[in-house]
């Protein structure tokens, strides 16, 4: 009898073994539906944050000219600080920025990287827009809703 129940305790064990071996990891979560900027593509994990979790961020300030000659300074979020937190995959080399309104514009990322003062910044109507200081007008998409690395 004693025989019967370790016999049955090894198979139970086994079991447990077996079962929990063959669990997959669930796949990494895609950025909530309601997200007012996402950073998605080759990231160790795809992130979208509500513009208040984007507001409540730390943040910096960074003066951008305009095609006009104008100067002005503007509050927000280190991009490279959103790329940070999504862990920029080793073989990655553009960033694409996406604007509401389907406008989109690519940028080397090793020259973002550099920029210490690009940021996604706050606008008075809310949303975000990319201030890129020094890059190109093109570049300084308004209505940012989102960054795809590539």
């Amino acid at each position: 009898m004693k025989r019967t129940w370790f016999y049955v305790g090894i198979v139970v064990v086994l079991l447990g073994a077996l079962v929990g071996c063959s669990k997959e990891e669930p796949p990494a979560a895609a950025p909530a539906a309601d997200a007012a900027l996402k950073i998605t593509g080759k990231v160790d994990q795809e992130l979208g944050w509500t513009e208040s979790e984007v507001r409540a961020m730390d943040t910096i300030e960074a003066e951008s000219t305009n095609n006009a000659g104008e100067t002005a300074t503007y509050t927000g979020v280190p991009v490279n600080a959103l790329l940070d937190e999504a862990g920029v995959g080793g073989d990655a080399t553009t960033l694409v920025l996406v604007g509401d309104d389907g406008h989109t514009a690519e940028v080397d990322l090793a020259e973002v990287r550099a920029c210490q003062d690009c940021i996604a910044s706050f606008r008075n109507q809310g949303g975000f827009s990319a201030v890129m200081p020094g890059f190109s007008g093109q570049v300084q998409v308004k209505g940012l809703v989102e960054i795809q690395v590539e």
